[in-house]
């Protein structure tokens, strides 16, 4: 399983198709959640986020900080996290002030997708594809190049 915990709702029509559509593309390889967090500040934010971690799971934090992997690199993240006998993997994206140093020393990876700054539908967005290629790429399925 995909668990995607997210700050705050996407207001625009056009990045919910586009969330949505990986949304169900992803589904045919593995069952997945979007829980949306309410705005509000980085300490009920943080405390909101923890609420909804599990020490099971495989947790990532989307962080400007983090490693930074290709997609193949990727693909075998989430390949070798199901191998180990974890069964959901979780990504943690952030409102625009972060989290604070408990979420992250909850989290078994940090993770950058680039040193730039992204909207925050956009980067949803852009977080499903990448879990959607992954599984292209673990399946041998074409779509990858």
């Amino acid at each position: 399983m995909i668990k995607i915990i997210c700050v705050g709702k996407i207001k625009e029509n056009y990045l919910n198709e586009f969330i949505n559509d990986y949304k169900t593309r992803i589904s045919k390889y593995t069952k997945i959640e979007i829980i949306e967090l309410k705005d509000s500040n980085i300490n009920n934010e943080s405390d909101e986020i923890l609420r909804k971690l599990n020490d099971k799971d495989y947790n990532i934090l989307l962080d400007i900080k983090g490693k930074k992997l290709n997609s193949v690199e990727f693909s075998s993240l989430i390949d070798k996290t199901y191998s180990s006998g974890k069964s959901t993997i979780t990504f943690i994206i952030g409102a625009s002030d972060g989290v604070n140093d408990e979420v992250k020393n909850k989290c078994d990876l940090l993770l950058s997708f680039s040193d730039m700054t992204f909207p925050h539908g956009v980067f949803r967005g852009m977080l499903l594809e990448q879990i959607y290629r992954s599984f292209k790429i673990i399946n041998n399925e074409s779509y990858h190049k």
